[in-house]
């Protein structure tokens, strides 16, 4: 555990119009921000080890409420001290609440004023989310930041529905934020708790729930219901109109995005932190992200390509040499290495971006960095 300042304080750094980059503390160490996590759904980042991810320069990871409720199960986690102690993960941790899944399972689950059922997409066991459930399940697992029980509606809800899901996620969230402030903290340490702010995409709905979010004054504030089939301009629409409301004074995270464009637009409209599964899942589909555009390495067009996936890339993977042919060979051949190799390039690749905002901002040189590495983003992996 850290020493130095309280487990919740927020420093900014430096500023650039919205963007901004700081340091949000926690009792397993900073977080820098802008921050990317990599989701470790059920206490592990897809095919890599705790040391690998550790390397990549991540400071946080996320992991998932409702998977690790079904296996290996949250008393289970409690038993043991929380997630931290199973899977080696030696810095900050944050768990989501379970209100994504009310939108992508949403064939399993019943939502009521009390809370969501769910259906285990496993066994058909039935799961029963509260505010006092999500809570416990937090605790047990023993996150640094975790998330208030919310309900993700679709982007294109009309404004009835989205109106009254909002007023169900308030009312939990209040209920959350009560018992919450009894007793911060879990296995010996503070968690810190972020509401989440609805809305679909009806801007005055956003406008009253990220009023009605900052006056609960919680340690952050987060975005959800972006990134879930909605277009770009939308979701940057929102997420301006959000973070123009949320206090500045307090970290603000948008939940589930993106691409290395989508990270770099809200960056600029103010958003601290991110999380998406887009970086390991598209690594071990065959694609890979680069400062000069994404390509597929399975494409015939690699494969007597002797370069590493990223000559400027700092990772183990394109710092031992790892070449684009042999990386397809190996996919071809349905090897299990090009998916670790590409995944812990994906994740370097997002930790050094988010990196090289932070050095912008703090330079004063963001604005035009942000419009070259957009310009750069634009090619096919190819050098500049």
């Amino acid at each position: 555990m850290t020493t130095g300042p309280e487990a919740g304080t927020f420093r900014i750094l430096a500023t650039e119009g919205s963007a901004r980059t700081g340091e949000l503390h926690t009792d397993h160490g900073i977080i820098r921000t802008p921050a990317f996590m990599p989701v470790g759904t059920a206490g592990s980042v897809k095919s890599l080890s705790t040391e690998e991810v550790v390397d990549t320069g991540a400071d946080v990871i996320l992991g998932n409420t409702y998977h690790l409720w079904l296996r290996p199960g949250t008393a289970f986690l409690r038993e043991w001290g929380g997630l931290r102690n199973f899977n080696r993960w030696p810095k900050a941790l944050l768990t989501d609440s379970g209100g994504f899944q009310a939108w992508s399972l949403a064939k399993i689950r019943k939502i009521d004023d009390e809370g969501i059922t769910f259906a285990s997409h496993l066994d058909g066991t039935r799961l029963r989310f509260t505010p006092e459930s999500v809570l416990e399940a937090q605790r047990d697992i023993g996150a640094d930041v975790i998330m208030a029980l919310d309900e993700c509606t679709p982007h294109d809800a009309d404004y009835k529905t989205a109106e009254r899901s909002w007023e169900r996620t308030l009312a939990w969230t209040r209920t959350m934020a009560d018992l919450w402030r009894q007793d911060p903290t879990a296995h010996g340490h503070k968690q810190l708790l972020f509401p989440i702010v609805q809305g679909a995409l009806h801007d005055g709905l956003r406008e009253r729930s990220a009023r009605e979010v900052a006056e609960l004054d919680l340690p952050g504030n987060a975005i959800g219901g972006l990134s879930v089939g909605e277009p770009e301009p939308d979701m940057y629409r929102i997420a301006k109109l959000c973070c123009d409301i949320l206090p500045a004074a307090k970290p603000r995270y948008v939940m589930g995005v993106g691409t290395p464009r989508n990270l770099l637009e809200l960056v600029d409209r103010g958003v601290d932190m991110f999380d998406c599964v887009m970086p390991t899942r598209n690594a071990r589909n065959g694609m890979v992200f680069t400062w000069n555009g994404s390509f597929h390495y399975k494409a015939a067009m690699v494969a007597d390509d002797k370069r590493p996936i990223d000559p400027e890339c700092g990772c183990m993977a394109c710092r031992s040499g790892y070449s684009r042919g042999y990386l397809r060979h190996l996919y071809k051949a349905s090897e299990i290495l090009p998916l670790r190799l590409a995944t812990v390039h994906n994740i370097h690749f997002y930790q050094e971006l988010m990196d090289a905002s932070r050095k912008a901002i703090l330079d004063g040189t963001w604005s035009s960095f942000k419009q070259e590495t957009l310009r750069r983003l634009e090619g096919k992996g190819e050098p500049a």
